[in-house]
């Protein structure tokens, strides 16, 4: 309560007393007796104010008559009527509703992020965001739907197509050509080493000695079997293989020309062929109905999640992704009326669901706070915010009452 309002009042009725006593040994003058029933009136007025006032916060000098301390004694009903008038009257559903309906959310939501996009608060809630998204997708029921249309792809592609697209490669890229040179690299390297040389000795002297031919042929073929050996022989073919394998990398070499020759018209050849496209078909649809994708697939998903937990992380998500994405959006959502309708629709459905999924929680939030505290809190509380012009309730009553009283006596003395 303020004690300058409460001095004053405290002021004014003891000067109503004072008067009222100093007018009494002068009764018989006019002027004395008409002050004298002023100040009485004022002094009746006074007090009657300050025991209503008194009355309503506790009982007048401690004594429990009837009908006073009314607030203690009706905290209850008081809390009642106060939390219901909070809700029906002053706040109930569809005053808050219209109001928010005057509000215009979207803009203000879109001008408070616009303005801290670049704060460190903004950026944290991006990063958190973007890891609890990331972290809460459910890949599982996915993955079938997923094999199921790679499989589905893999039927679908195109053999022909697929059969034409590797003969271009290969005749473009000369695959023929660079498998050959392989082979040749292979035999002069398998050819050069010393066991090659007998080995090749060794296959040659038997195939010789396999071969029967008749009188003088196979007297000649024995006698020259007989000056070999398997070394000898060998060499003579090692030679033939290294000297056979240079000559066939040399491009100019007519053999190789017309070996190759053969090998691109056997490929070109296998884009008409039924056969090999069948053959195609049908490994197709065997590698699509029996490959198990399911558990490839989740690894993916699993390493894609941790490279995205990762890379949100950095300075560049936020200032090459993130950010840049949140501009565009308020920039196109500002520049399309029709967007920024629906969304302030939207904005509006969801206010309304939270206000009439939440209202009673006023009421019983302000009863909550008004049960905490004890009665004295409580009346020193309302007496602070309000003791000020009740006070001034006491002052007015007795200045009041000593017009009154100066006029009612005026008149009995005019009358009289």
């Amino acid at each position: 309560m303020s004690g300058e309002a409460k001095h004053i009042a405290g002021i004014s009725l003891g000067v109503m007393a004072a008067g009222f006593v100093a007018t009494l040994p002068f009764s018989e003058s006019l002027v004395a007796k008409v002050l004298q029933g002023g100040f009485e009136a004022g002094l009746v007025g006074g007090l009657a104010d300050w025991f209503a006032v008194t009355a309503l916060f506790r009982h007048p000098m401690g004594i429990p008559i009837p009908h006073t301390a009314l607030l203690p004694k009706n905290r209850r009903r008081i809390t009642d009527a106060l939390v219901h008038t909070l809700e029906n009257d002053w706040l109930n559903k569809a005053s808050i509703e219209e109001k928010i309906k005057q509000v215009h959310v979207t803009e203000k939501v879109l001008n408070l992020l616009e303005s801290k996009l670049d704060t460190t608060q903004v950026r944290s809630a991006l990063r958190a965001v973007s890891e609890q998204v990331i972290q809460n997708v459910d890949i599982e029921p996915v993955l079938p739907v997923l094999e199921r249309k790679l499989k589905d792809y893999m039927k679908s592609v195109d053999t022909a197509g697929l059969l034409n697209g590797f003969v271009d490669r290969a005749l473009a890229e000369q695959y023929e050509e660079k498998a050959f040179d392989f082979l040749l690299a292979k035999v002069g390297e398998w050819a050069v080493k010393s066991e090659t040389r007998y080995k090749l000795g060794g296959i040659a002297l038997q195939a010789l000695d396999n071969i029967e031919l008749d009188g003088f042929m196979q007297f000649a073929l024995k006698s020259f079997t007989g000056m070999l050996n398997e070394e000898k022989l060998g060499g003579i073919l090692q030679n033939l293989l290294l000297r056979g394998s240079d000559d066939l990398r040399r491009p100019e070499n007519k053999n190789r020309q017309a070996f190759l020759a053969y090998v691109r018209q056997e490929i070109e050849e296998a884009r008409r062929h039924e056969g090999l496209r069948a053959t195609l078909e049908k490994w197709k649809y065997n590698l699509a109905e029996e490959v198990q994708l399911r558990d490839r697939l989740a690894d993916i998903a699993n390493d894609l999640r941790q490279q995205a937990l990762t890379f949100v992380q950095s300075d560049a998500y936020l200032d090459e992704f993130a950010l840049p994405f949140l501009r565009r959006l308020i920039v196109k959502l500002r520049a399309d009326e029709t967007m920024m309708a629906r969304f302030e629709a939207w904005l509006q459905r969801q206010i309304a669901v939270l206000v009439e999924q939440n209202h009673s929680k006023i009421g019983k939030l302000v009863r909550e706070n008004l049960d905490k505290l004890d009665n004295e809190t409580l009346i020193e509380m309302m007496e602070e915010k309000i003791g000020k012009d009740i006070q001034w309730i006491r002052v007015n009553g007795a200045l009041c009452g000593f017009l009154i009283g100066l006029g009612l006596v005026t008149i009995k003395t005019l009358v009289q």
